[in-house]
């Protein structure tokens, strides 16, 4: 899962960060809106997370301006503003979730299973494929009944395959859920990860389409 998140203390994005990476999700840190701005134009991502006093701006500005361009993406609100008054505002913006700093770190990545599971259909949680089950919720993969370990990336790319079926998909747009915004990336790196996958969940499941991309085998 990619994850924006946008907070300029860096005492709580720091140790949110860590543990959210450390449950394989990519976690984009940015501490101003006009950052946030330029990332989330440019990429996809599964949720946001949003402090709303920054240093160029309220964060209602930014998730208003989001949902004005009908991204959808679910944006769960980080704040110390307590007033009902401001939750209410936050919800009625759009915001798909309302916590009040300080907060428990599980707590946050439950809210965010929580508000992505809502704009996700169920049946798309636990996926069979030739001799594996998927499953998404909790990043697992069982081959012929062995535990199969993925990398945060490898494990990104077969999401990515996954959720678009057996549709093509660029290599553009894999490398953008793989790397992080901004992020250089070495000519063959997707390739190298694909490569890995395939020996770890069988050589014909990831199909190339040369000059146009990659796709799960029908």
């Amino acid at each position: 899962m990619r994850i924006l998140l946008i907070e300029d203390e860096g005492a709580l994005a720091r140790p949110l960060r860590e543990h959210l990476e450390a449950d394989h999700h990519i976690v984009e840190w940015f501490t101003t809106l006009d950052e946030a701005n330029s990332a989330i134009r440019t990429l996809e991502y599964d949720v946001v997370l949003l402090d709303l006093q920054l240093p160029d701006g309220d964060g209602l500005s930014f998730l208003s301006a989001v949902r004005d361009r009908h991204i959808s993406t679910p944006i769960i609100i980080l704040t110390a503003r307590d007033k009902v008054s401001d939750r209410i505002d936050g919800l009625n913006r759009g915001a798909d979730d309302y916590v009040i700093k300080p907060f428990d770190l599980d707590e946050v990545k439950a809210r965010i299973q929580t508000v992505c599971r809502r704009s996700m259909d169920q049946s798309t949680q636990t996926v069979e494929l030739r001799d594996m089950v998927i499953h998404l919720s909790d990043h697992s993969v069982i081959r012929a009944g062995q535990d199969v370990r993925l990398t945060v990336k490898e494990w990104t790319v077969l999401e990515v395959l996954l959720r678009r079926k057996s549709k093509i998909v660029p290599k553009e747009s894999l490398e953008a859920a793989v790397y992080a915004y901004g992020e250089e990336v070495e000519s063959n790196a997707l390739e190298a990860h694909i490569s890995r996958l395939r020996g770890k969940l069988g050589k014909d499941l990831i199909v190339t389409h040369r000059g146009m991309g990659y796709s799960l085998s029908p």
